[in-house]
């Protein structure tokens, strides 16, 4: 069975607070209904490897968005949806991203979710201290014209640095901004969600939520740390730049 972590060294490791001014044409503020401009952003780094015996094995996402291939996706079994602006299928729910503010009473208040909405599994970091990695496996999220094969290897993680599209929470968000004071960075692997009639259920755990793909454990599924959004640009300050989207595809940088 393949087992999901988060990689929450990286995670604090890789936390940076800027000042970027988003433009109306990127993907993440086009997915992520995002209001362009300029705002000050918390980006991170997720790193999710599978550290079990198998691997996660989803394969073409076209065999689950058009089973029958007959180009209407009216019959997907709900595992992908099509990123128009990146054009290429993004796996729904693979990981959820959360700040949780920490009361004063030390407790957590409620959620401010990230708007990234879509995501490519592939083997793009080796992930193995005890032995040389093996040849990548996965390596193509696919495209309505061109066959995919997303998953993840035993031995491989799954990264999305912080530079990429979607990779931070909007601290001045008009809809839900982040006040400066204490917060838990949580991200969660393959969340567990209740089921909905009419909606896919493709596994339940023990305690009979569902999840999109089997795994050994899901209790090692989150990932958090606890950060402090300061009053100005950190760790270590930084000016207004413009954001680019690097492609969240095969292509995708690692570091």
């Amino acid at each position: 069975m393949p087992d999901l972590v988060v990689d929450a060294p990286k995670l604090a490791s890789s936390w940076v607070i800027s000042t970027e001014t988003l433009a109306p044409n990127l993907c993440s503020v086009v997915e992520g209904d995002v209001p362009p401009g300029t705002h000050q952003l918390l980006r991170f780094t997720v790193t999710t490897p599978n550290i079990g015996d198998a691997d996660v094995a989803i394969g073409d996402p076209r065999a689950h968005i058009d089973p029958n291939g007959d180009g209407n996706y009216n019959d997907s079994d709900g595992l992908y949806e099509l990123a128009t602006c990146h054009h290429h299928f993004h796996f729904r729910n693979y990981a959820r991203y959360e700040m949780l503010p920490v009361l004063p009473n030390g407790s957590l208040g409620a959620s401010v979710k990230s708007r990234k909405r879509g995501f490519c599994m592939i083997d793009t970091t080796p992930y193995n201290e005890t032995a040389p990695p093996k040849e990548r496996v996965y390596v193509s999220c696919g495209t309505p014209e061109i066959a995919g094969n997303q998953g993840v290897s035993v031995g491989y993680a799954d990264t999305y640095v912080k530079a990429l599209a979607g990779q931070y929470f909007v601290l001045d968000d008009p809809a839900e901004p982040v006040p400066p004071g204490q917060y838990v960075l949580r991200i969660t692997v393959n969340p567990p969600f209740a089921q909905v009639a009419g909606q896919p259920c493709p596994v339940k755990d023990g305690a009979g939520f569902c999840h999109n793909f089997a795994e050994a454990n899901y209790n090692n599924n989150v990932g958090q740390i606890t950060i402090t959004v300061p009053t100005h640009n950190g760790k270590t300050g930084g000016s207004i730049k413009t954001a680019t989207d690097f492609s969240d595809d095969e292509n995708r940088p690692t570091t």
